[in-house]
């Protein structure tokens, strides 16, 4: 009789460190609302870190926090500058790059175990990996500042819920030792430059052109402004593009001499359509010949591919 009691209450016991078992399991990815209905718990945000940065690309290191990321995670990103003016936006918000990397079975190479970390290239990674695609898989604009976010995707096998985002991270890509064309300034210029415009990617607000000194707008306006035969208008157009270049950080040294000769040129002449002024073109012909081969990369440190 004893015997048939003390199995009684060992099999009592099992049933009580089974069900203790069972919820403790439960509770790691699992919880009850008020009504005692079950629901997800969320994994925890990864923390990002930056890396090491090249005038197109910047890695970015992703740490999973101590529920690990299972199902891998997702990384979006956005100029700072777009960032500052509207913030995240929404999903289909076209500033605003994604890509996913996966931890799914067949293609586990993002599976991230608790506080593992994992370094990502954004730039010049073309996302060809097992797991890894991307909405955006261009270059970045060097000498610019990047924001960047992340979180851990669900997980289906243990039901956890995904993160939510880790925090925003801001990292820079190398200054620019490359030049862009003036075609390239007039579309990258302020908001309100120009319809259609792309971001700004200009690193001065104000410049001098001879002796007078131009606001971005302005600036902006000349270069939309077509020539029409107006020899200063043409200079101006490479002279600007010139200046904005060397801002940016590209190397100056190869037309240093020719943009003081263009600016002592252009004197206290205001261009248009701020002013009135103009040159012949055969007066500015040598140097809009100089300053477009240092924009256009055939003298100085060569044209921005990106």
């Amino acid at each position: 009789m004893k015997s048939v009691k003390f199995a009684a209450v060992a099999i009592v016991f099992a049933v009580a460190i089974f069900l203790s078992c069972k919820r403790e399991n439960l509770s790691d990815s699992t919880a009850t609302d008020a009504r005692g209905a079950t629901k997800k718990v969320a994994l925890n945000a990864p923390v990002l870190t930056c890396g090491t940065s090249t005038d197109a690309s910047i890695n970015i290191q992703v740490c999973a926090g101590a529920s690990g990321a299972p199902a891998g995670f997702s990384v979006q990103w956005m100029l700072k500058s777009d960032y500052d003016a509207h913030g995240w936006g929404s999903d289909a918000d076209s500033t605003v790059c994604h890509a996913s990397f996966s931890g799914v079975p067949k293609c586990s190479s993002y599976k991230l175990w608790a506080n593992a970390c994992t370094t990502i290239n954004i730039g010049e990674n073309l996302f060809t990996a097992c797991g890894a695609s991307s909405s955006c898989t261009g270059k970045l604009v060097c000498g610019s500042d990047y924001v960047f976010r992340v979180f851990a995707h669900n997980d289906p096998v243990s039901g956890s819920g995904k993160s939510g985002f880790s925090n925003i991270l801001t990292c820079s890509t190398l200054p620019c030792t490359c030049t862009y064309s003036q075609g390239y300034w007039k579309t990258h210029g302020p908001v309100g430059c120009a319809p259609g415009s792309n971001v700004n990617t200009w690193k001065a607000t104000s410049l001098w052109l001879g002796t007078v000194s131009y606001t971005d707008l302005q600036l902006c306006s000349i270069l939309n402004t077509p020539s029409g035969g107006n020899g200063l208008l043409t200079l101006a157009h490479q002279l600007i593009a010139a200046k904005l270049n060397i801002a940016k950080g590209a190397n100056g040294s190869a037309i240093s001499q020719a943009i003081a000769d263009a600016d002592a040129l252009i004197g206290s002449l205001v261009i248009p359509p701020v002013g009135g002024g103009n040159l012949a073109p055969s007066a500015t012909g040598a140097l809009v010949t100089a300053l477009t081969n240092y924009n256009e990369g055939i003298t100085g440190p060569g044209h921005c591919v990106n």
